[in-house]
């Protein structure tokens, strides 16, 4: 299994990781206001559809991976499970390598890949996407026992920030934050040190990978969030869907339905406490 931290820095999109950044909990991760909120709408018909052939990736937890018994589990794969409950159609889920995740979908190997995959211009070349169900705001971090309390332009104004060189964070605190002192450092593990050690006062980088390392023993429990998300999707993207095949709407308006009957069921909150330590909003 690769190391976490890693996965936890990147969202997928293509072959390669690109930054980004998280927050969960003001509306459940933020995971889509525009899928999180919206109604069920109208009942499609899915009589046609007796199975829905799932694919995902092998080694990207916690969204999916497989764990010590040799069973492919995680957020992602537990959600593909969810919808097809909701839907009460058979359920075939099976990992494949990254890069063949899209082809297999045009090969009509597959009905849908449910793997963290970035809604981007790229992909949506590619393929078409349920609403996003989720996205990942960047947060800021600091010190515990700091003193540092709200989080604002004013209130960082020559504050040392942490962030990733050449990241969209850097780019955003920049454009924002242009008072504060900011600490471009070349890689993640890099920044994280940077505050750990008192040379920054905060740091400004991806969510999901700053809660693991805020829960985790390379942090020795020295950090805690400071404030709130930031979600714009210039900077951070816009968010990861469930990608079918491209032309393919009789089945993305079904997947579409079923989402929103899991946030409604509550089952989608649970599989957020379930598999994140942390409220990141």
């Amino acid at each position: 299994m690769r190391n976490w931290a890693l996965y936890f820095w990147c969202i997928r999109c293509g072959r390669s990781f690109a930054p980004l950044s998280l927050a969960f909990f003001a509306c459940w991760f933020s995971f889509g206001p525009n899928w999180a909120s919206a109604q069920t709408g109208p009942k499609p018909d899915w009589s046609w559809l007796p199975a829905l052939r799932v694919l995902t990736e092998p080694d990207y937890p916690p969204f999916n991976y497989y764990d010590e018994e040799g069973q492919l589990t995680g957020f992602n794969v537990d959600l593909a499970r969810a919808i097809c409950r909701e839907l009460a159609v058979n359920c075939e889920i099976n990992a494949g390598e990254w890069n063949t995740l899209i082809p297999s979908l045009q090969n009509n190997e597959a009905d849908a890949v449910v793997a963290s995959l970035a809604i981007s211009g790229k992909s949506l070349g590619q393929v078409d996407f349920t609403g996003r169900y989720y996205s990942t705001p960047a947060r800021f971090a600091a010190k515990a026992g700091s003193g540092i309390g709200e989080i604002s332009v004013a209130a960082l104004n020559r504050k040392r920030i942490a962030v990733v060189q050449g990241s969209a964070h850097e780019a955003f605190l920049r454009d924002f934050f242009d008072g504060a002192k900011i600490m471009p450092y070349p890689t993640p593990a890099e920044a994280r040190e940077g505050l750990k050690n008192g040379d920054a006062d905060l740091l400004f980088g991806d969510g999901i990978s700053l809660m693991f390392w805020i829960q985790g023993t390379d942090s020795a429990r020295c950090c805690e969030f400071k404030g709130e998300g930031y979600s714009e999707p210039r900077y951070f993207g816009d968010g990861v869907g469930i990608a079918v095949k491209k032309g393919n709407r009789r089945l993305r308006e079904v997947l579409d339905y079923a989402l929103a009957r899991v946030k409604a069921s509550g089952r989608y909150e649970e599989l957020m406490l379930r598999y994140f330590p942390l409220p990141l909003y």
